[in-house]
């Protein structure tokens, strides 16, 4: 290198710690990241936990060179997955199910056939209920949701045609 090129070099701003690009990442995609986990979850309040965890562990740990948005969503699903593990293990254990009530101001913004819609998808399997979710509301493609998932992409195809012939019969529509 030349004299030019190392003052150059040398007055170069020095490159951002790798706690600012994950900043960055997640004020660009932690409402997307959110909604997510609230249609699997069902909640807000968890869904915010959930992804709050997310990056909260990846601050601290050694974290793939290239962090991805797939990477993230493969986080957050298996986060909302152990959350749903562990409603389930409560359940088990008190023995008694308790209808979720929303509140007035969530009834009223939340019209009845999207309740409906939304009560027939949490009573879908989970892995069907990610792959809906996955494709209709993230908008992803077969390969995306098989990475995001860790399946096939003819499991993905399969399990999303299972969950809306099940959808449409819980919602009382013919196919």
């Amino acid at each position: 290198m030349d004299r030019e090129s190392l003052r150059l070099t040398a007055l170069a701003p020095p490159a951002p710690p790798p706690e600012a690009d994950l900043a960055g990442l997640y004020r660009e995609h932690r409402v997307g990241l959110v909604r997510l986990a609230v249609l699997l979850v069902g909640d807000l309040e968890t869904a915010e936990d959930v992804v709050q965890d997310v990056f909260a562990r990846l601050q601290g740990r050694r974290r793939p060179p290239d962090l991805t948005l797939a990477y993230l969503r493969t986080c957050v699903l298996n986060g909302s997955r152990s959350v749903l593990r562990r409603r389930a293990v409560m359940l088990r254990r008190t023995q008694r199910v308790t209808d979720l009530a929303d509140s007035a101001e969530t009834a009223v913004l939340i019209g009845e056939s999207r309740r409906q819609v939304l009560t027939a998808l949490a009573r879908l399997p989970r892995r069907q209920r990610e792959a809906l979710v996955l494709r209709y509301y993230l908008d992803l493609a077969d390969f995306e949701i098989a990475l995001v998932m860790g399946v096939g992409q003819s499991t993905v195809r399969s399990t999303t045609a299972r969950a809306l012939a099940r959808l449409l019969r819980e919602l009382g529509e013919d196919a």
